[in-house]
């Protein structure tokens, strides 16, 4: 007797294979992106302060521009230049820091959001190729089934075909047998 379901298992367990490799690489790519934006996050503070400190050396050239022109011209800049230039880079370093408090807020509320939906997601995805793999398992079950009362009537055919052509062998033969006999 020939196995006709093996074919059918092996394409089935490739079939389930290649749904769950498909769910894992789903899974891996969610976390991917989740990494790659708690990176984004964490590299806001570097942001924050090379960019904090590239105003503050502004604002150092620009007392050392006012000083080599009270060196050079020998007149004294008027303390009130200073002392504006000094206040507006407080209020740049104060909204610069509000700005980068703000950015750092809502990141962080994104990205709570987009790890709710996800966990949402891959729990509802997970739910949906559990339910996908058993109804593949009861295909699979019922087509191997199928597959084996065929074969068994295949068999049972054969059978029949061999028995019939017995008797016409048989038969043929009692046949000749008359003819010369």
């Amino acid at each position: 007797m020939i196995d006709y379901t093996t074919p059918l298992k092996t394409t089935f367990e490739l079939q389930r294979q290649t749904i769950e490799g498909s769910q894992r690489a789903i899974a891996g790519s969610l976390d991917f992106q989740k990494r790659l934006t708690e990176t984004a996050i964490d590299t806001l503070a570097v942001q924050e302060s090379t960019q904090r400190q590239t105003i503050e050396f502004v604002q150092e050239s620009i007392h050392r521009t006012l000083d080599a022109a009270e060196g050079t011209t020998g007149t004294a800049v008027p303390a009130q230049v200073r002392e504006t230039v000094d206040e507006q880079y407080e209020e740049l370093l104060a909204a610069h820091e509000d700005a980068f408090d703000t950015i750092e807020s809502e990141l962080d509320d994104s990205v709570g959001s987009y790890d709710e939906l996800t966990e949402e997601y891959l729990a509802a995805l997970d739910e949906q190729i559990e339910l996908l793999v058993q109804a593949h398992e009861e295909f699979e079950s019922q087509s191997i089934e199928a597959t084996e009362q065929m074969s068994d009537q295949v068999d049972e055919l054969q059978d029949q075909v061999e028995d019939v052509q017995a008797q016409i062998q048989q038969v043929s033969e009692q046949a000749a047998e008359a003819i010369e006999g």
